[in-house]
């Protein structure tokens, strides 16, 4: 691939700048837990500086259409005694108006999951979650498609048609996970999707709507049939190395094979890319996964290839969940590793994706019931308190990147931004003592610090021409002995409930980063040398 340098004189270690474009995938849409969580003063604290700090630009949840969100009335609500059925099902949206205002008003859009089923529609009911999600099909397809025509309706009206044309519509989360997120069969959710794509095209056919939203790549049959098949996981579970296993998308294939046979509109593909598994052995016993650094490039570059063959090869990407593991109580989320872990993959993917959804930006978060703890390996970048987690300063750095890509090698990229020229970086020590592995997962903090051990250090130089002489820059860095806040309460002994003073320490610890500023010479170069101990990741950025 070649790229055009015409117009820069940036001069990158010697040799002219690349000038390629680079898509921010980490802030297109973060994640987080369920709708009525977004009604929460904290949450809505914690988003404002997601938009605000972090850059995102959607979000996207569960529970649209849960119970407590209230927009399926079949019946006006008994309070001491049971409610009056109503003569025909209403749909009331004042729970949703607050949450969606909310995230307009903030500077951001919803990236729609459309879903779970509300309980007067759902076939099974309680299925998930101590908030008791229902993840079931519909009693009836032909109401389920009046909600979602009356929910689109409904946000047109509300927001305007170019505002909601701007959105995405994903049907459902993870069906493939039976019976967990779904009760039915592959077939009753690819029925559920052309159920809802006709609804929401039939209010306007420029709105764009994707899924299957299945979880996760898998090397073996387990998801070949109607249903999971577990005794196909036995191979897996027995493997030496699971890393050489021919990992590969679930249900996505025959998806788009159904859809093109029945000419649906799919807009975009979207699946949920956590690199670990988990299979079952002969006798039961589940074996725990954890892949290799660069999985999550290698399976989108499998599904890159996959769409390509596929009736919908400009489909967009839309990796609507991404983290380290898939649990909300594992401790590595907590970390300076999963920082560095997470800087590396999202550089690695900037060209095969249109977002990679971070799951989830806060740990205000209830799929478990609330966190045990300030720091209980919650997904967020920031914890309860809204303390910022090293994960918090790796996205924040990024978001400092410009829009084209100077140069990119294995421990970072260099930047520019197109509409200000501004020149920016992101350098980071993925250490050498990792080879191949992954960070994998942990229960407990102390468990995750054996990582600490892995070296070594790394010096960084580059030599940036063709800026502003005089022209100032900031360099910050979060490492193992700054803004390692999950550290700083392990120190304290791991308190369960913080006093006000431990936070503020601790909201100290965690924003205290490593800090310097660098010139630029007389001559417009810029020299960066920097030495990153093991697991930092630093950013070079216009100082204010």
């Amino acid at each position: 691939m070649t790229h055009d340098t015409s117009t820069t004189p940036w001069r990158i270690d010697g040799a002219p700048a690349l000038d390629a474009p680079l898509r921010h995938v980490w802030n297109e849409c973060v994640g987080a837990g369920r709708a009525n969580e977004a009604l929460r003063a904290d949450w809505q604290a914690h988003f404002r500086e997601a938009v605000d700090v972090l850059g995102a630009r959607s979000v996207r949840f569960h529970g649209l259409y849960h119970d407590d969100m209230f927009v399926y009335r079949a019946s006006n609500g008994g309070g001491f005694g049971p409610g009056t059925e109503l003569e025909r099902p209403l749909h009331t949206f004042s729970y949703v108006d607050k949450v969606i205002d909310f995230v307009l008003e903030a500077g951001a859009r919803p990236f729609v999951e459309l879903g779970f089923m509300p309980r007067e529609l759902a076939t099974q009911t309680e299925t998930l979650f101590w908030w008791k999600a229902h993840c079931s099909p519909p009693k009836d397809m032909g109401r389920w498609a009046d909600l979602v025509t009356a929910t689109v309706e409904h946000w047109v009206e509300r927001y305007g048609i170019d505002e909601v044309r701007s959105w995405r519509f994903e049907v459902w989360n993870e069906p493939n996970l039976v019976p967990m997120f779904w009760t039915g069969t592959r077939t009753q959710y690819f029925e559920l999707y052309e159920a809802t794509v006709r609804a929401v095209k039939g209010v306007d056919s420029q709105l764009l709507v994707g899924g299957p939203s299945t979880s996760v790549f898998v090397p073996d049959d387990r998801y070949a049939g109607e249903t999971e098949d577990r005794s196909a996981t036995h191979g897996t579970a027995a493997a030496q190395d699971v890393d050489a296993l021919d990992w590969r998308p679930v249900w996505i294939d025959e998806f788009l094979t159904w859809c093109a046979e029945r000419d649906l509109p799919v807009d975009f593909v979207s699946t949920h890319l956590y690199p670990t598994d988990f299979a079952y052995h002969e006798d039961g016993e589940i074996r725990h996964i954890h892949r290799y650094a660069d999985a999550t490039r290698d399976d989108l570059v499998t599904m890159r290839d996959l769409l390509a063959r596929s009736a919908y090869p400009d489909a967009e990407v839309h990796v609507t969940e991404w983290s380290t593991t898939p649990s909300s109580r594992d401790n590595m989320h907590d970390t300076l590793f999963a920082a560095t872990y997470i800087t590396r993959a999202y550089l690695q993917c900037t060209d095969l994706a249109d977002s990679i959804s971070y799951w989830t930006f806060t740990d205000v978060f209830e799929e478990g019931g609330a966190g045990i703890g300030p720091f209980h390996g919650g997904f967020g970048l920031v914890n309860e308190q809204g303390l910022h987690k090293p994960t918090f300063h790796a996205f924040s750095m990024l978001a400092r990147l410009g829009d084209r890509l100077l140069a990119q090698t294995p421990h970072g990229v260099l930047t520019r931004d197109s509409r200000t020229d501004a020149f920016s970086a992101v350098l980071f020590n993925y250490p050498d003592d990792m080879g191949t592995q992954g960070v994998g997962g942990a229960i407990g903090y102390s468990s995750t610090r054996a990582l600490a051990e892995k070296g070594p250090a790394r010096r960084v130089r580059h030599e940036v021409a063709g800026l502003a002489p005089g022209a100032r820059y900031a360099v910050e860095r979060v490492d193992w002995e700054h803004g390692n806040v999950a550290e700083a309460w392990h120190a304290m002994g791991e308190p369960l409930n913080l006093t006000r003073e431990q936070t503020a320490q601790l909201r100290e610890v965690a924003d205290g980063l490593w800090r310097t500023e660098l010139v630029v010479d007389a001559d417009g170069v810029l020299t960066i040398d920097l030495e990153l101990p093991a697991w930092a990741v630093a950013s070079v950025a216009p100082a204010a």
